[in-house]
């Protein structure tokens, strides 16, 4: 009896001395909308009838995504750290969130799309299905659709929306496994080409988990030098001991290896080219838009924020491999016959191109990646609504000796396509060449001349790929291996509008997103 009194007297004392975290719940509603919309979205899968599923989902994804943007919208000016430090709400966080939650919509509106396919959608209908068997046949005839796409994809879309915000490192490792699960599942679930998604999904899977294991190892040394976890308690120990040994440099580096990875930059790309050709289409454009912000988001936090102290030492590691990313992913790029291939080359070099403005370690070079994140972004999913839409009789008609003509079989849609090449190669009047010009003067402010130098050398080495695909399909006659355009639904006619429409209008006229940028480069310390 004794006993158990003094058992409760200690439980009254700790619970009287425990107190709750301060957590500021409007200032992280958008993250809460798309995590509780996941979670409905599961429910969904597992109450819902069949049949009702599909028009379920959609409703609660696209009025998720709305919703938790008009939250975004609602936010601007916040600038605060809440949840007892683990979460920072400032100008980066809320432009990387608000991109994040527009792009992805577009995405959605892709992975919606229903009409281009004659089977279906871009998704096997049953993952479970063995590629080619008698029961995928039965699962194709029966109208099974492989509606748990939505539940992976919000909570994709949580893990994103929470990569930038992360004030430390064990959150922002959560949210690149919040992040990251769900795309290794989605890679692998293409209709067509079963087999060749499945090593997609694989090979990313594998490699996706070296990096996090490098990342987690960097942010356990870098707890141990400082006692924390938290950027800005890092930062305080930094400047506290000023002479950093090889334990925090080391883990510098792993943390590094862990966020280049995401971004694709060299030597950590090889997982891109496999991945962007096997996972279906609508899900390459959604990963190679979104993953990129979410990622460079977290990497300005952690270099500016945690390791401003040490920028002299990692500010020569990003010089080598952004040249290296840079120049890699043009050449390599022009050696691709596979249209995917080469967008996921030329995704590495435009990787390298926003390495440039992160360099810089400025506030100019931080507006001028957040507005090259936006272009790239819009720009990319726009070429993959099209991609997308180039078809044959056996799918998708990604080798380039297919798109010799197109300009004069389907001159509007491959003009658009050739916009968004030109964007791509950073050509006058469109989005890529403001974004190339934004991180170039800031980094030749910064005095990193050489840097450009090289920069815009890998610049002409990329326009020649990109002219390439326009050259083959305006000034090629149209042939009997030529594909067809199929003509989409709303969905994807919406998506591609909207990517070819931000492409043209930041390119003409980009001062409003310049000054929003602008205003929004100070982080919270």
């Amino acid at each position: 009896m004794s006993a158990l009194l003094t058992a409760t007297t200690v439980l009254s004392e700790t619970t009287e001395e425990f107190e709750l975290p301060s957590i500021n719940y409007s200032a992280i509603a958008p993250i809460l909308i798309i995590f509780g919309a996941a979670i409905v979205s599961v429910l969904v899968e597992a109450f819902a009838p069949r049949r009702a599923r599909r028009p379920l989902q959609l409703v609660i994804v696209l009025g998720s995504v709305i919703a938790a943007l008009v939250v975004v919208v609602s936010l601007a000016g916040t600038f605060l750290i809440t949840a007892e430090g683990a979460i920072a709400v400032d100008g980066p966080t809320l432009v990387m969130q608000g991109t994040l939650l527009v792009v992805s919509l577009l995405g959605a509106l892709l992975m919606a799309e229903r009409t281009i396919d004659p089977l279906g959608d871009a998704f096997a209908p049953r993952a479970s299905a063995l590629p080619g068997s008698e029961d995928e046949r039965q699962f194709t005839e029966r109208g099974y659709l492989q509606t748990e796409i939505w539940p992976f994809f919000l909570f994709a879309l949580t893990g994103m929306l929470l990569f930038p915000a992360a004030n430390d490192l064990l959150l922002m490792f959560v949210a690149l496994e919040v992040m990251s699960l769900p795309l290794y599942l989605l890679a692998g679930m293409a209709r067509r080409r079963r087999l060749l998604s499945q090593e997609a999904s694989l090979k990313y899977f594998l490699l996706g988990a070296f990096s996090s294991a490098f990342f987690l190892y960097g942010a356990a040394m870098l707890y141990g030098y400082s006692g924390t976890v938290s950027l800005t308690g890092i930062a305080a120990a930094l400047s506290a001991k000023p002479g950093e040994g090889a334990l925090v440099t080391i883990g510098v580096a792993l943390l590094l290896v862990g966020l280049l990875f995401k971004i694709a930059a060299v030597p950590f790309h090889q997982w891109t080219p496999d991945v962007y050709q096997g996972a279906p289409t609508p899900v390459t454009g959604f990963m190679a838009a979104t993953v990129k912000i979410a990622a460079f988001g977290a990497l300005f936090r952690l270099l500016y924020v945690g390791l401003g102290g040490m920028q002299w030492d990692w500010e020569p590691v990003l010089w080598i491999v952004s040249i290296l990313t840079m120049v890699v992913g043009s050449i390599v790029a022009i050696t691709q016959t596979d249209i995917k291939r080469m967008l996921a080359y030329s995704s590495i070099a435009q990787a390298g191109f926003i390495l440039v403005g992160v360099v810089a370690v400025s506030r100019e070079g931080l507006a001028g990646s957040m507005f090259y994140l936006i272009a790239y972004a819009f720009t990319t999913i726009g070429a993959f609504a099209v991609v997308a839409m180039v078809r044959d009789a056996s799918g998708e008609a990604t080798h380039l000796s297919k798109w010799a003509g197109l300009g004069k079989k389907s001159p509007l849609v491959a003009g658009v396509f050739a916009v968004f090449m030109l964007a791509l190669a950073g050509i006058p009047l469109t989005s890529g060449f403001i974004g190339k010009f934004s991180v170039f003067t800031a980094a030749i402010a910064s005095g990193a001349t050489w840097l450009v130098i090289v920069a815009v050398g890998a610049s002409l080495i990329a326009a020649f790929f990109y002219a390439r695909v326009i050259v083959l399909m305006f000034f090629s006659e149209p042939t009997e291996n030529t594909a067809s355009v199929v003509v989409p639904s709303a969905f994807t006619t919406v998506a591609l509008a909207a990517g070819a429409t931000v492409t043209i209008v930041l390119g003409i006229v980009p001062q409003p997103v310049l000054e929003l940028v602008s205003n929004a480069d100070v982080f919270i310390r």
